[in-house]
């Protein structure tokens, strides 16, 4: 009887202190927020952080999703039990999880710029973000375990960190934007430090079963400093700072690369047959035009049977691949030929190659139409020497560069890129060379 009381009691307390804090000063409620912060930088050995690879670790991670999805009434239940949608389907899409005792209890996804887009530019303009030096990755599909949403973000911070590590060393991202419920973005913006793309809020965004949407973006090359700021002077459960840069956590399981490459597709034509046409009618139920953009996403022979046929398209088509571009983010030393004994040694760093040539930053001046010889670490383990030739500049000290005859090293690194599908292939890039 007694509790049947409380409860109610507490509830009206609760809402009453709420609407008391919003009627603070934007920064003194951001700086509550801050306050609170949970980030423990010595997490229980229990938890685990990696990519879901796995067809039980994905349908785990979708499962949760639907359960908290269905639970903000940002979708309804659907009959499969999980929330898969197309993006998830694209090899350009990560999904990371966090698991406890080996059960999955948080996921996110790292959503890359493709054909497709990202799934917040149907309502956001992304154009001004766009003209910005950096890539662009969406954050989307957030969920944490119900038993573990009110223990001080022993989940969610591990999470966030292991997206932060990813996206900046592995991701190749410079600018995360996000889409979230307006009930939430102050907590993105007081802890992260997100900036809203427009004070508008979305009233409808269909992505979510119609309910309304802020978006907002945070520049990761920016954010430590930021972090520093307001950060640094708490104590280290509070200090977000240290936890971001500096705390190294061995609950992190960062992907083993052989090649630096920047995503890390998982999708084998099982897995993509299992998730989008078995448990799910994803892709029948697609448009046309997105049927075709798939299929020239996944235009290999192994993955027709089970991509959603194209009217009046000819499946069987041989696909030609000659001009794919892949992102990479190599570092390399090109090494130009003086009147001195030595070169001249200028640093690039590539971030897409073709079959026949790269594209690169450089920070100085590279002449063009000379040839050079250009040293290039492809992976920890694997370095290429390849005489190139700088055929064209373009904004921001970017270079395109044409191949000379390459080397062993390249041929299976690119042989694997064309001919492969998942990360996995990149480790046995041997069985790609033609005999």
């Amino acid at each position: 009887m007694i509790r049947k009381l409380v409860l109610p009691v507490r509830k009206l307390l609760s809402g009453t202190l709420r609407k008391l804090f919003n009627f603070l000063p934007r920064e003194r409620r951001f700086a509550v927020y801050r306050n609170f912060v949970d980030c423990d930088p010595a997490p229980n050995a229990s938890l685990e952080l990696k990519i879901a690879d796995t067809q039980e670790e994905l349908e785990a991670c979708f499962t949760l999703l639907h359960d908290a999805y269905v639970g903000s009434k940002f979708m309804n239940p659907d009959p499969s039990g999980m929330r898969v949608t197309i993006y998830h389907a694209l090899p350009t899409t990560t999904t990371l999880c966090a698991k406890y005792d080996g059960e999955v209890v948080g996921t996110l996804s790292l959503i890359r710029e493709s054909v497709l887009g990202f799934p917040l530019q149907r309502i956001f303009d992304l154009t001004a973000l766009r003209e910005k030096k950096g890539n662009i990755a969406e954050v989307s599909a957030l969920a944490i375990h119900r038993r573990f949403r009110r223990t001080g973000g022993s989940i969610l911070f591990p999470l966030m960190k292991f997206m932060y590590e990813y996206c900046t060393t592995f991701f190749d991202t410079r600018h995360l934007v996000i889409a979230v419920n307006p009930s939430h973005i102050e907590m993105y913006e007081s802890l992260l430090f997100f900036k809203r793309l427009t004070q508008k809020v979305v009233e409808n965004y269909d992505f979510v079963n119609g309910a309304p949407a802020v978006g907002a973006t945070l520049d990761l090359s920016t954010a430590p400093e930021i972090f520093r700021k307001h950060y640094s002077s708490k104590p280290p459960k509070r200090n977000l700072y240290a936890f971001f840069t500096e705390v190294r956590l061995p609950n992190i399981k960062l992907p083993p690369r052989r090649f630096y490459t920047t995503n890390d597709p998982v999708l084998t034509p099982e897995l993509l047959d299992h998730f989008f046409n078995v448990r799910t009618k994803v892709f029948m139920q697609l448009s046309d035009r997105k049927k075709k953009l798939l299929h020239k996403i996944y235009d290999l022979p192994a993955y027709r049977a089970v991509l959603p046929p194209v009217p009046g398209g000819n499946q069987e088509a041989a696909v030609d691949r000659s001009h794919r571009r892949f992102s990479i983010r190599c570092p390399a030393k090109f090494l130009l030929p003086t009147l001195d004994a030595a070169p001249c040694k200028l640093r690039l760093e590539i971030f897409e190659i073709s079959r026949y040539g790269f594209r690169a930053h450089s920070q100085e001046s590279i002449p063009l139409d000379v040839w050079g010889e250009a040293i290039i670490q492809l992976g920890p383990s694997e370095i290429s020497q390849i005489y190139v030739l700088a055929t064209r500049e373009s904004a921001n000290g970017i270079y395109d560069f044409e191949l000379g005859e390459p080397d062993l090293i390249w041929r299976k690194f690119v042989n694997a890129l064309y001919r492969g599908s998942t990360q996995a292939d990149l480790e046995n890039a041997t069985r790609f060379m033609s005999g």
